[in-house]
């Protein structure tokens, strides 16, 4: 015996049910936890499928940052949405519970402009770097560029003396 097919229930948004007050806390968690739940900024189009028509996203928005005041995360607008960041002041703490504190992944300016290199004319070999550069690209950068994982071997790109040798 199979199970049958649930029928599709439509999102009530309109709420008219609910009292005025515990429609807007009802509005504010689903916007929340719409918010939450994505990894991209929400847009206003998003959160309106959501809410009912006469609700104001914008002061929804309000109420929700207000709630959130003195939370280690915020409601913040971000690229056309918005979406849930942790606050700066917790960035210390974050980075020791995850162990990525002071790990030496700063660059300095040669391994950021050849790592920019690599990105741009990839795949790209070390004396193809040299030439670029003008200089030789050391061995040791090249090493210290792939141990903290930002460049990894990859296809090679083909080269005349390779294309004409059989």
């Amino acid at each position: 015996m199979g199970r049958r097919a649930r029928p599709k229930e439509s999102l009530d948004t309109e709420l008219t049910d609910l009292p005025p007050a515990l429609r807007w806390r009802e509005w504010m968690g689903r916007v929340e936890a719409v918010i939450f739940a994505s990894p991209a900024p929400v847009t206003r189009e998003v959160l309106a499928r959501v809410v009912g028509r006469d609700c104001s996203i914008d002061r929804l928005i309000d109420d929700i940052r207000d709630e959130l005041r003195g939370r280690p995360y915020e409601l913040v607008a971000v690229a056309g949405g918005w979406q849930h960041r942790t606050r700066r002041n917790f960035a210390e703490a974050i980075r020791a519970a995850i162990g990525a504190g002071n790990d030496g992944k700063a660059l300095s300016q040669t391994e950021a402009l050849i790592l920019a290199c690599i990105a741009y004319y990839q795949p790209i070999n070390r004396s193809e770097l040299s030439s670029f550069f003008g200089k030789e690209v050391s061995r040791d950068t090249i090493a210290r560029l792939r141990a903290l994982e930002f460049i990894a071997a990859g296809p090679r790109s083909p080269q005349l003396a390779r294309l004409i040798r059989k």
